[in-house]
């Protein structure tokens, strides 16, 4: 029996996922099962797509599979139909509130920009005028995309444009989510929340619902890539990156993995680092989570590393140590300025001066918020990262059993991301309670019985609240 090789017309490349012995229609009944009759598998709603394989001369072989070839930019009769009702329903009241914010926007825009020119004290929130009106000024950059993007979605789901709809909502949903991480920084958790956290659910299901040929596309992605994964097992390269441009392969399982394990990895280096260099013999609990010992900061700086390096993995050394050390020192930088303005929280802060005498340039640009020194250390530790450690963090994870690999590590992000938001939520209560600021609702009652300033401080005994350096509208005057 000839050998043929699957390739799908929207990928870049592809391995034969089966061994020398299975032809083609072998992994096509395995993705997609024909009925009993022999027959194609079809659907009534979508266009036929065409799994195409090369024999060995040369001849096009064609399989029958519903979607469209997994090409997105490829419409199918689905795409023509009518958006339901509900939808344009919902079109509508996008494409009006974006027409409407549009003007308000520009009114409030010339307003505030008139006061702060004019008479700086009217326009004042809070004691820090340049901070809390640049965290302002974003969020009005914010609002205006999402007003534009408003229009265009309401627009494209009023005319039935599916495809168009599904990848405007993906927009939206990230512009929602950034609103959302603005307007904690202003005004911390409540009620103000409950709007756009309707609206990101809101455009959540439709960016799953509006195009369900895209779903069926995914999912015979997922199956397709789930041979794949069976195939590189067998060969001892899971996880690998089987084009040849990166290492590791970028998915959620690799990368969830990385930031799980450097962020054991990270709290164990730098509570090492504080006990033999910062404060010899004294141990300080450098956690910074809630719960467990995870330093965040480094699983998602091991994270930004892995992606950002994946590809020059091959690189000299130099190369690698200055892409680390500017990311890293960035990244950081940017943890500890949201980190203030958000909660007046100040977690490290670092000399201005490399030597007595001698000036940290990195240290001034970054407001203390990070050194040469740090930089150079999270260049060095990109070069061991990406030549030594993945590797062999690779092959950590391919441990995991095959029938626990995504159940565990579904339990496990679950489980992660309940412990990141009730660390933010008792760092927004940890400040208002410093700001001076009773329990207002339930939530903030719980936190402060089981989590009270004693608590945290404890917890997070590296961190300290400043109220009066933060963005926050709710912040004491001084």
């Amino acid at each position: 029996m000839e050998r043929r090789a699957c390739r799908v017309r929207s990928r870049k490349r592809w391995r034969d996922p089966l061994s020398d012995a299975t032809p083609i229609c072998g992994i096509v009944s395995q993705i997609y099962p024909r009925r009993r009759n022999g027959s194609s598998l079809s659907t009534s709603d979508t266009a036929t797509v065409r799994i195409t394989a090369d024999d060995k001369t040369g001849n096009r072989i064609d399989y029958d599979l519903p979607g469209n070839d997994l090409d997105p930019e490829t419409p199918t009769p689905l795409h023509s139909r009518e958006v339901p009702l509900f939808m344009k329903v919902y079109g509508v009241i996008c494409l009006l509130g974006g027409v409407i914010s549009l003007p308000l926007l520009g009114a409030f825009f010339g307003i505030s920009a008139y006061l702060i020119f004019t008479d700086p004290e009217a326009a004042i929130i809070g004691t820090n005028l340049t901070l809390t009106v640049a965290v302002n000024a974003i969020g009005f950059v914010i609002s205006f995309v999402s007003a534009v993007g408003s229009i265009i979605f309401g627009w494209t789901l009023l005319k039935s444009y599916r495809r168009d709809a599904a990848r405007w909502s993906y927009v939206l949903i990230f512009l929602s989510i950034a609103q959302i991480i603005v307007d904690v920084m202003l005004q911390g958790f409540g009620l103000h929340l409950i709007r756009p956290s309707i609206q990101l659910a809101i455009l959540a299901a439709i960016s799953i619902s509006v195009d369900p040929a895209l779903r069926e596309e995914r999912e015979l992605q997922r199956r397709l890539r789930d041979l794949e994964d069976r195939e590189a097992a067998a060969e001892g390269m899971l996880g690998r990156d089987l084009s040849g441009e990166g290492y590791i392969k970028l998915n959620f399982f690799n990368l969830f993995w990385v930031f799980m394990v450097c962020c054991v990895l990270g709290l164990i280096i730098e509570v090492i680092f504080h006990m033999v260099w910062v404060d010899p013999g004294v141990y300080q609990d450098r956690a910074g989570l809630l719960f467990g010992p995870f330093s965040p900061i480094y699983g998602v700086g091991a994270v930004l590393l892995t992606i950002i390096l994946n590809r020059f993995y091959r690189k000299n050394f130099l190369f690698i140590f200055l892409v680390s050390a500017f990311v890293g020192g960035v990244f950081e930088a940017s943890v500890s300025w949201w980190m203030q303005t958000s909660f007046g929280a100040i977690a490290w802060s670092y000399s201005y001066e490399l030597l007595p005498g001698v000036p940290d340039p990195m240290a001034i640009i970054f407001a203390s918020r990070t050194s040469t020194p740090f930089m150079i250390m999270w260049g060095i530790l990109g070069v061991f990262w990406i030549k030594l450690c993945l590797p062999r963090l690779l092959a950590l994870i391919n441990l995991i059993p095959w029938k626990l690999r995504y159940s565990l590590t579904t339990i496990a992000a679950a489980l992660m991301l309940v412990n990141a938001c009730m660390t933010i939520q008792a760092l927004d209560c940890w400040f208002t309670r410093s700001s001076g600021l009773a329990p207002t609702s339930p939530v903030e009652q719980f936190y402060a019985d089981h989590f009270d300033n004693a608590y945290m401080a404890h917890r997070f005994q590296s961190m300290s609240i400043h109220p009066d350096v933060s963005s926050r509208m709710d912040r004491p005057e001084t």
